[in-house]
């Protein structure tokens, strides 16, 4: 039975340009703990369906869409783990999903949903992110996933949460100028 970690980020955005941020595989290192040294090593695009009108998205990882990423799993350890990920499902301005194909989790589904919804009067995009993940290792996995896997979790998007701020709002600049 996989774990389930869920959260929730509203940023100041409209959801077609957080989730053309989100889709964009480019976008994806920068949003891991930079000690990881996150980068991608191969994609295989397939093609989503073609943006609604006004989108402002270039690069997105449609339905079939395969990624190979590499990552440090430990501060200061140059040994790098490899993940193959699969989106098996995309809907513009909605959600896409990754799954692991192969790499270090024995199970890893990661869900990303956007809805716009409006803080003290300002219009935004509230991000929600669901994983569902096993540990490898049997029973020492899930013990594992029970004393740490939550806290590993909240760092992984707090990480992510602080890095969307920021990188949304340089490449919201960045698209402006």
């Amino acid at each position: 039975m996989p774990h389930v970690f869920e959260t929730e980020q509203w940023v100041p955005y409209p959801v077609q340009e957080v989730f053309a941020f989100f889709c964009n595989p480019q976008n994806l290192p920068p949003l891991m703990p930079k000690w990881q040294q996150a980068r991608i090593e191969e994609v295989l695009f397939v093609a989503p369906p073609p943006p609604p009108a006004g989108s402002p998205a270039r690069i997105a990882t449609g339905t079939g869409t395969t990624m190979v990423l590499s990552f440090r799993a430990l501060p200061l350890v140059p040994l790098r783990l490899y993940w193959h990920a699969l989106i098996p499902e995309f809907v513009w301005n909605d959600h896409f999903c990754d799954i692991q194909t192969a790499g270090p989790m024995h199970f890893w589904r990661h869900c990303h949903s956007v809805r716009a919804d409006a803080r003290d009067g300002v219009q935004g995009t509230v991000i929600h992110d669901r994983v569902e993940y096993e540990l490898p290792g049997g029973a020492l996995g899930k013990l594992a996933a029970r004393i740490g896997g939550k806290v590993q979790m909240r760092y992984i998007f707090g990480t992510r949460h602080r890095m969307t701020e920021e990188l949304l709002a340089q490449s919201l600049r960045s698209a402006a100028l």
